[in-house]
């Protein structure tokens, strides 16, 4: 259900969301310079999921990151292609990134697990550290809040997460929490980005919603 509701609510605005968020320029330095010290020793293939119309991906490939870029909203993926035609975009969901067991070196999940609901949350941080390495390398962005609750975003209802709480998912779906950091604007939400390291192969755990 939650899937199908966020589809339909990016690909009617798809064309909107691009022209006023689909550019590096429009992204805070901060940000930009958290994902480039990231991704500066990456070695592999790395997934941007969820990376709408492209420019997080496009970011990667041109510090040398073999980077592909993957999102459910068809929308998305024709603008990337014809905005960013040498990096490669492809259909998927969060939930089924179409990938082998340890394909990835690193994913990059931009914001793009903000709209889950945190019974969605955990199947797709296990689909991550499925699809990631052992040793492989999650950065994860969302909206900070002192805890787990929904809130009125732009598009479509999207949620606030505790550091430690979605430490703990993080931790269950076989991650180790390497780094966080920490940005609020005057007069904006909170951010939050946590790097985590892929513990191993084995099944991660349930954590109980």
């Amino acid at each position: 259900m939650t899937g199908n509701v966020v589809l339909d609510a990016y690909a009617g605005r798809a064309e909107e969301y691009t022209a006023l968020l689909g550019s590096i320029a429009n992204t805070h330095e901060s940000d930009q310079r958290l994902v480039a010290q990231w991704a500066r020793d990456l070695r592999g293939a790395v997934i941007d999921a969820g990376c709408g119309p492209g420019h997080w991906t496009d970011f990667l490939k041109k510090r040398g990151v073999d980077a592909e870029g993957i999102d459910h909203v068809q929308a998305f993926i024709g603008q990337a292609r014809r905005r960013f035609p040498a990096v490669p975009f492809r259909v998927a969901s969060l939930g089924d990134l179409e990938v082998r067991d340890g394909y990835a070196a690193a994913i990059l999940a931009w914001y793009s697990v903000i709209h889950l609901s945190p019974s969605d949350l955990p199947a797709v941080l296990r689909e991550f550290a499925r699809c990631i390495a052992p040793g492989g390398s999650l950065l994860l962005g969302f909206f900070e809040g002192d805890t787990v609750e929904p809130f009125p975003h732009a598009v479509t209802t999207a949620y606030f997460w505790p550091i430690g709480e979605m430490s703990t998912q993080l931790e269950a779906a076989g991650f180790h929490v390497h780094a966080v950091n920490t940005r609020t604007d005057p007069g904006k939400r909170s951010h939050a980005a946590i790097i985590a390291h892929r513990i191993d192969g084995s099944a991660p755990s349930e954590v109980p919603c």
